[in-house]
Formats: structure tokens, sequence, C-alpha cells
């Protein structure tokens, strides 16, 4: 019997060890849905695209959607007007609508593309379940239009939201190349001295033009979307005469001194990555009020991406971080 006992206790014991393993080692490792989701994105063949030089953006715009339907608009009410070249779409919530305060969206896309699903959804889903009301900024795109196009229709998107709000009820929001973007903004909006927007949300920013940073090459095989190749070819279509490492396309080489808060979202399975992790460490040297979330083995946009458990949990972040703000 004693024997017996012995042999049932070490196999009770070694069950509740396997079972503490298999929990931590759960706790650590990315969701079902994450690998479901990462291998759709690879079979949709979006990071075959970004492999190429020059990058073929007009695949990249069969998926832009410049005038959204109801569907994607998830129940809010919307409106159109132009602002330079700039469509601007404006949702305005159906309840609970808080229109003292507006979220400014510069949707990524490389530069060349855009809005596409992802980013209406995603903003149709703030608006809907935060009630702010919100602008979706369709910006000129290259190769057609340059940097400085780009820019300066943002900078004038951003006077006419301040003609209705106050710089103190206007958080700006941007993933990829629309996080490139809204930090652009603010350092020239620094520079010159103007009002200064509540709050920056950015998502997977493009910090750095040249893609020069040695660690993009180590994470370029893991990343399902984006490769070093497309992403620097998109760059040089849309700097102009600029050079690639100027802060109007590169804000990693600018100033972050007396920036708003920032809520940084970051995915280690992003080639942007590795310049991030500089742009974070510029920001948080020069006094920001920075609060980073990284996502283990997330790939780029992640807080974006539909299903994707990691991804769902980083949008419901990001509408407690609107609620705080606008309460």
């Amino acid at each position: 019997m004693s024997t017996l006992l012995l042999v049932s206790c070490a196999a009770t014991a070694w069950f509740q060890r396997s079972i503490r393993l298999l929990y931590i080692k759960n706790k650590i490792m990315p969701s079902l849905s994450y690998y479901i989701v990462t291998t759709v994105l690879r079979i949709k063949g979006l990071k075959k695209i970004f492999a190429q030089d020059p990058i073929p953006y007009e695949k990249l715009r069969k998926e832009d959607i410049h005038i959204p339907s109801k569907r994607v608009l998830k129940g809010n009410a919307s409106t159109q007007f132009k602002v330079l070249n700039t469509l601007v779409t404006s949702l305005v919530p159906k309840k609970y609508n808080n229109d003292q305060f507006l979220l400014l969206y510069c949707p990524g896309g490389a530069f060349v593309s855009g809005p596409n699903l992802l980013s209406w959804d995603s903003l149709a889903k703030l608006v809907r379940n935060t009630g702010i009301n919100a602008w979706m900024l369709d910006y000129p795109k290259a190769p057609e239009a340059k940097i400085l196009e780009t820019t300066q229709n943002i900078d004038a998107v951003y006077a006419k939201a301040l003609e209705q709000y106050d710089a103190s009820r206007i958080i700006l929001i941007g993933d990829s190349a629309g996080g490139n973007l809204i930090l652009t903004l603010t350092q020239r909006l620094i520079a010159k001295q103007q009002p200064l927007p509540r709050r920056l949300i950015a998502i997977s920013p493009a910090f750095d033009g040249s893609m020069t940073n040695p660690e993009i090459d180590r994470v370029d095989p893991y990343d399902c979307m984006l490769s070093k190749k497309g992403v620097l070819s998109a760059k040089r279509m849309c700097q102009g005469n600029l050079d690639i490492k100027d802060p109007m396309l590169s804000p990693l080489y600018g100033s972050f001194k007396n920036f708003p808060p920032v809520d940084l979202f970051m995915g280690e399975y992003d080639v942007l990555y590795p310049d991030q992790k500089l742009g974070r460490a510029k920001m948080e040297q020069e006094g920001v009020d920075l609060n980073v979330t990284i996502g283990k083995k997330m790939p780029h946009i992640w807080p974006l991406l539909p299903v994707m458990k990691e991804g769902v949990n980083a949008l419901k972040k990001i509408e407690k971080i609107i609620l705080q703000q606008i309460k």
C-alpha cells in the first residue's frame, strides 16, 4: 500500500507540475488566433508585395476604400469634405456622442495606399464604443504626391480641426505611415509654436525612412506583412528632393522635446520595430510622457488586426485610453 501511495503521490505531483508548466507556456506564447491570422496574412501575399523594388503600389491600392459603406461604418453617421487634396470623412456615433472631442486619424499604407478595411473597421469601432467624433484622413499618396504635399495637407487638416475644436480636445492617432505623419506634424507644430493636440496614439509608426538599422535584417524574416525592400522603395517614392533622413520623412532625426503624451504600440515581429525602439529611447531621453505597449512576437499594426486575440485586446486598450481622455 505504501508503494502504491508513493506512486500515486508522485504521479499527482508530476501532473500538477505539468499543468503549471503548460499554463506558464501558454501565458507567454501567442494565442491560437495569432497563428491563424499571421498564416492568412502570409498566404494573402502582402509580404511578397513588400519584397519588391519598386513596390507594386497598384496592388496595394486594390484594397483602398475611399467612400465607406454603411456596413463598414458600423452604424456611425458620416459626411465627407475636402481640405486641399485630402478627402476627410467625419464619423459621428449615433449613440453617446461626445462632440467636444475629436479623434484625428492618419491611416497607414506605406505612403502609397489607403485607407483600407482594417483602418475603417478599427476607427468605426473606436467611434462607436467611445462616443468620440473622428476624422479619417484620405491624404495624397506617392508616387503622384511627394512628402511635402502630403504634410502640407496634414497641416491644413489640423488647422481646419482647430477651427472647430480646441487643441486640448484633439487626439491624434495613426498607424504605420500614419503614425509617422502624426509624429512629424507634432514636431512642426512645436517648431512653429502652434497649439498642440491633447495626446498622440502611435501604432507601429515608421521612425526612420532610411531603414539602415542593422537589426532590421534580423527581424525581416519574422515579419508576416512588411519587408525592408518594399518599405524603403515606398519611402523613396515619396521623398522628392529631401534627404531620406530629413525629419519630414524620418521623425527619429527631429526633436521630441515638449511633446504631448504619447501612447506607443510596438510589435516585436515588425521590421519597423528596431527603429521604434530607438524612437522610444529618444522620446524618453527628451522627457516625453510615454506609455509603451510591446506585443510579444506581434506583427506590424497588430492592434488593428481583427479576430486575433492580442489585437482585439490592444484595440480595447486604445478605447480605454480615449475614454480616459474625454471624461
